[in-house]
């Protein structure tokens, strides 16, 4: 007498969903993200008013020193010249491993932006007609390729933080408040 397997051939359909399930659950763990740095200080020092995902033109020992976290933001910005978006600023340390400092990179070099035409053109006229600037929020690995994700923001003024401080003060007091009225 034949089997269920036999009789319904290799590809049942319980196998079908579970090899899709196999692969949904593996193609799910590799496009998690891994953030390697973010800048806070941008968030205190400027208004974001708008962001951007972009990817970065990389060396294989820069790429290994990423992945090592061995990167500084705090001093990052990215500038549109002649129609090509490049980061300046971004520090990224030697590789630990390398045997000799000729395999290895500049730490302070111009890292050449990865975004579309269009993109690039629209941040440019936003930037000279505005007085905007580019500033990196967080430099993270999106399926294994590494990507920064860029805020198109303007600078505060030392009036702009103390409102900014008192208004999450304020949130913080009602919300306290609130919170103080529910348990009585």
């Amino acid at each position: 007498m034949p089997t269920d397997r036999e009789r319904d051939g290799p590809g049942t359909l319980d196998e079908v969903a579970k090899a899709k399930k196999k692969q949904a659950a593996r193609k799910a763990a590799v496009s998690q993200s891994k953030v390697v740095a973010t800048n806070r200080q941008a968030r205190r020092n400027f208004e974001i008013l708008d962001t951007f995902e972009a990817g970065l033109v990389l060396q294989g020992s820069e790429v290994k020193s990423l992945r090592e976290a061995k990167v500084q933001l705090a001093d990052a910005f990215a500038r549109v010249d002649d129609g090509e978006a490049w980061l300046l600023g971004l520090h990224i340390a030697p590789y630990s491993k390398t045997a000799t400092a000729a395999f290895g990179h500049d730490p302070d070099r111009r890292r050449k932006l990865l975004l579309h035409r269009a993109e690039i053109e629209r941040l440019g006229h936003r930037m000279a007609a505005e007085g905007l600037t580019l500033v990196p929020l967080s430099l993270y690995f999106s399926n294994g390729r590494a990507k920064i994700e860029l805020a198109l923001a303007r600078g505060k003024n030392v009036l702009d933080k103390r409102r900014t401080i008192a208004d999450r003060q304020s949130e913080r007091d009602a919300a306290r408040a609130i919170a103080d009225s529910r348990r009585q």
